[in-house]
Parts: C-alpha cells; sequence; structure tokens
C-alpha cells in the first residue's frame, strides 16, 4: 500500500476510495433519484390543452370555493411521490426504478473523486492561508466558498454522463406514459456515442451551466456543513470520538442543507438537459427558471424536493460513513 506520506500516492487513494463509497451509495439509493427525476419532468408533461384545461378548472373552483379548492384542484393534477413510484414499478416492473443507474454510477467516479479531493485541497490552503490549525474550523465564508468551487469543478467534469442519466430516464417515463415507441438509446455507450454523433462533442455539455451550479450549490451544503458539523460534533465529545456516530450526525446536517439550496437548480438542470435539442422547450437557463416559477410557482421550482431529501440524507449517511471507514483502513485519517 502507497504511503499516505506521498501527496500523490495519498490523492490517488482518496480519489479511488471516494469513486467507491460514492458507487454504493448511489446504487442504494438511485430509484429516489429516478423518481425525483420524473416529479421534476412531469409539470412540463402537459399540453397546452390540458393545461388550459387545468387553469380554467382551477379559475372555476376559486370563483366557487375560494383559493382553497382551487389550490386543491391544482395539486390534484400533479401526482405525488407515491403514486409516482406505483406507476414506475406497475408499467416498468421492478428494474425501472433503476433506470439509468450505469451512468449515473460513471458521474460519480470523476464527480466525487474530484469534488471531494478539491474540497480537501482547499480546505488545507485557507487554513495556511489564514494561519489555522490543519484541525480547526473554517471560517463560514471560507467553507462555503471551498463547497462551491470543489462541487462546480467536479461537476464540469461529469456533466456528460449526468445527461445520459437524465435522457435515459426520462425515455423510460416517456416510454411507459406512451409518448414513445422505444427509448432512444440501447445503452450507455450508445448513448455517448449518439449525442456525439448528431450534436457534436460540445452537445455532451448540453445544460452544463445549470449542472454546474446546482452541484455547486449542492457542494457548498453538503461538503461545508458536513466539515462544519463534523468538527463541531467533535468539539462538542458527545458522540465519544471521530466515530460512525460522528459521522452519521454531520451526514444528516449536511443532506438537509444540501437539498434546499439545490433544487430549485436541479429542476431547471433536469429540464434543459431532458428536452429534446431540436425543439426545445426553454431557450435557456433563465427561461427555464421563470416559465416554471409562472406555470407552476414555487412549488414547480421545488419538484422533487421531498425524495430528493430522502434521497440525499441515505445517500450522504451511507457515503460518509463508508468513505471515512476506508480512509482509516487505508491510513489515510479522517476527512
Amino acid at each position: 500500500m502507497p504511503s499516505p506520506a506521498d501527496p500523490t500516492a495519498a490523492a490517488a487513494q482518496k480519489l479511488a476510495l471516494s469513486a467507491l463509497a460514492a458507487s454504493v451509495a448511489e446504487t442504494a439509493t438511485f430509484p429516489l433519484d429516478l423518481l425525483k427525476t420524473r416529479l421534476q419532468l412531469q409539470g412540463q408533461a402537459l399540453t397546452a390543452a390540458a393545461a388550459a384545461q387545468q387553469q380554467a378548472a382551477a379559475a372555476a373552483a376559486q370563483q366557487q370555493a375560494g383559493a382553497a379548492a382551487a389550490a386543491a384542484a391544482r395539486a390534484a393534477a400533479r401526482p405525488g411521490l407515491a403514486a409516482v413510484a406505483l406507476s414506475v414499478v406497475h408499467t416498468e416492473g421492478f428494474m425501472g426504478l433503476y433506470a439509468g443507474l450505469a451512468p449515473a454510477v460513471l458521474r460519480h467516479v470523476p464527480y466525487t473523486g474530484i469534488r471531494v479531493l478539491a474540497f480537501e485541497q482547499l480546505r488545507g490552503l485557507a487554513q495556511r492561508t489564514l494561519g489555522t490549525q490543519p484541525g480547526a474550523p473554517l471560517p463560514l465564508p471560507a467553507g462555503l466558498a471551498a463547497g462551491l468551487v470543489a462541487g462546480g469543478l467536479g461537476q464540469l467534469v461529469a456533466v456528460p454522463a449526468d445527461l445520459v442519466k437524465v435522457r435515459m430516464q426520462a425515455d423510460g417515463r416517456a416510454v411507459a406514459a406512451g409518448l414513445a415507441g422505444a427509448p432512444r438509446y440501447r445503452g450507455v455507450l450508445h448513448a455517448f456515442r449518439t449525442i456525439a454523433a448528431h450534436q457534436g462533442l460540445p452537445g455532451l455539455w448540453r445544460g452544463s451551466l445549470p449542472a454546474v451550479q446546482r452541484a455547486a450549490l449542492v457542494n457548498l451544503g453538503e461538503l461545508s456543513t458536513y466539515d462544519a458539523a463534523k468538527r463541531a460534533v467533535l468539539r462538542s465529545g458527545v458522540t465519544g470520538g471521530d466515530n460512525a456516530w460522528a459521522h452519521a450526525a454531520s451526514s444528516v446536517c449536511s443532506g438537509f442543507c444540501a437539498s434546499v439550496v439545490s433544487t430549485p437548480a436541479d429542476v431547471v438542470k433536469t429540464r434543459l438537459m431532458a428536452q429534446d435539442p431540436a425543439v426545445p422547450t426553454y431557450r435557456g437557463m433563465l427561461h427555464c427558471f421563470t416559465a416554471t416559477l409562472r406555470a407552476e410557482g414555487l412549488r414547480g421550482l421545488y419538484a422533487g424536493f421531498l425524495p430528493t431529501w430522502a434521497r440525499l440524507g441515505p445517500w450522504q449517511l451511507t457515503f460518509w460513513l463508508s468513505f471515512e471507514q476506508l480512509r482509516k483502513a487505508a491510513g489515510l485519517g479522517g476527512f
């Protein structure tokens, strides 16, 4: 085993271990990610006629029974998490919950490896610059900035795999709803080849701006919160040291914060990536944001928040417990 004293070997080990831990966490929680994507896409699936009928029904309900009835009429048109899950299993089978798993796991190899390693490096740089001890907590602005930069950098590399994952998930939904006869892609490699052939290499980075923005916000809430929460837990001594209880408590905090700050950007990213480039629904990130807000309200921007939070909690717990234990076993110490 390479010595952790060798910076290059230690960095390579951290990249490999973070990718392994992320793959385990991604596989364990992927069905919730698929349901989140379906919920985020369903708001734009209404045809113009259906949307007009929905607005008319809501207006009539408002006139007859007030704003509460109108809200109920709008809510009835949007199935919830349980209904979407049952629909997927009924129409696509249990394995339909894992459509797009391969590119999702592939995405985390560069994404999580780069973001975690970059955050550690930026944290160390900030500590040296500020003259603080390696174990001391970072000032909040420095921690937030480190998480923001690390997340954006990791996602920039991982956008193609993220794009393929979203499109394969969207294809499964379109086929199940009878909107398409068959998926556009036979598999992950076919998806990469097809997109590159028809749209060029830049096509693999379609939707990269909201994707990078979303990842930056996720890691602003995730990495910086986990780092700060873990150090606070260790200082309190409530868990008795740097152990699984400390990692679990810190991951719960980071998962919630990441969900709150990132869901609107995640909705925009998903819709821009899933749309047909030949007949785009949205002109860009700002248009998608404003159109969603105007048509669906704030609720539309937080479509999929429940499965996002429900997934990020277990994902964070699985990842950080696995990653911290793998680091210790490799002699690299805690995060």
